[in-house]
């Protein structure tokens, strides 16, 4: 394919840049590899997914990408701009969420009030002594939507450290949302739940998914889960790109399954 038609692709249109690109990323720890020359486009409002065993460099991968780590080579751009070597605070600030990572979630708080905090700071109020009666009506119309799109409406006013696991992840989800990311990063939501929770879980971020321009990067070991949601699968294996496609052809995929489907996550 010529450079015209990767830019304009085969109908003569000009196709959208990636959201998040990653160009021969690697990753070193003294002698250990634990991320080697790995590339990746995602698209707005793209969900991929990222699997693999045990090992293979998931979260040291997404370390890089949300800003933990920096790379020992190679390019990250988020919307066009380098972010290699961006901090991860101000990744968030451009737009970048990590579910962990954004806002903490405080136990000792209810679900209303950890939303509230995160809206707060997204609109700038987190330095301020007091805020007028127009921004708190503006601040808890956006805590209500967000409460409502999560299913939390009923547990509002519950202390988040009484609800049982999964509702605590969704109250975390939720408070990356009040960031208003463009780009969402989802460390295994679904680890650690039943069967009712992770249906709950994935119906949720199925619902974010068709919500629009929303790009949604998961590191998943359910592959119920990866093979429901994904747009695009990304499979690493002794920190290398061992594969990369749709969820039916990373499914049929002899050496990812050699890898990975084959054994115990």
């Amino acid at each position: 394919m010529s450079q015209a038609e990767a830019a304009f692709g085969a109908g003569g249109k000009k196709s959208p840049a990636p959201i998040l690109k990653v160009d021969s990323v690697s990753k070193r720890f003294g002698s250990l590899v634990a991320v080697r020359d790995v590339s990746l486009a995602v698209d707005r409002g793209e969900l991929r997914a990222i699997i693999g065993p045990n090992g293979a460099g998931k979260t040291t991968f997404f370390n890089l990408l949300s800003g933990f780590f920096p790379p020992t080579s190679g390019r990250i751009a988020f919307e066009g701009r380098d972010v290699t070597t961006i901090s991860a605070h101000r990744r968030v600030r451009l737009g970048m969420a990590r579910t962990f990572q954004i806002t903490e979630i405080f136990p000792e708080l209810s679900v209303q009030d950890n939303l509230r905090i995160g809206a707060e700071i997204a609109a700038g109020y987190a330095l301020r002594a007091w805020i007028n009666r127009a921004e708190r009506t503006a601040v808890q119309r956006r805590v209500d939507e967000l409460l409502d799109l999560a299913g939390l409406a009923a547990k509002a006013k519950r202390l988040v450290g009484e609800l049982a696991h999964g509702d605590q992840r969704v109250v975390e989800i939720a408070t990356a949302l009040t960031l208003q990311p463009r780009l969402l990063l989802l460390d295994e939501p679904t680890a650690g739940m039943g069967d009712q929770e992770t249906y709950a879980m994935t119906k949720l971020i199925r619902q974010l998914h068709r919500r629009g321009d929303l790009a949604i990067i998961l590191i998943e070991h359910d592959m119920r889960v990866v093979f429901h949601l994904a747009d695009m699968v990304s499979v690493l294996d002794q920190g290398k790109l061992l594969a990369e496609g749709a969820p039916a052809a990373i499914a049929a995929n002899a050496a990812v399954q050699a890898a990975y489907l084959g054994e115990a996550a």
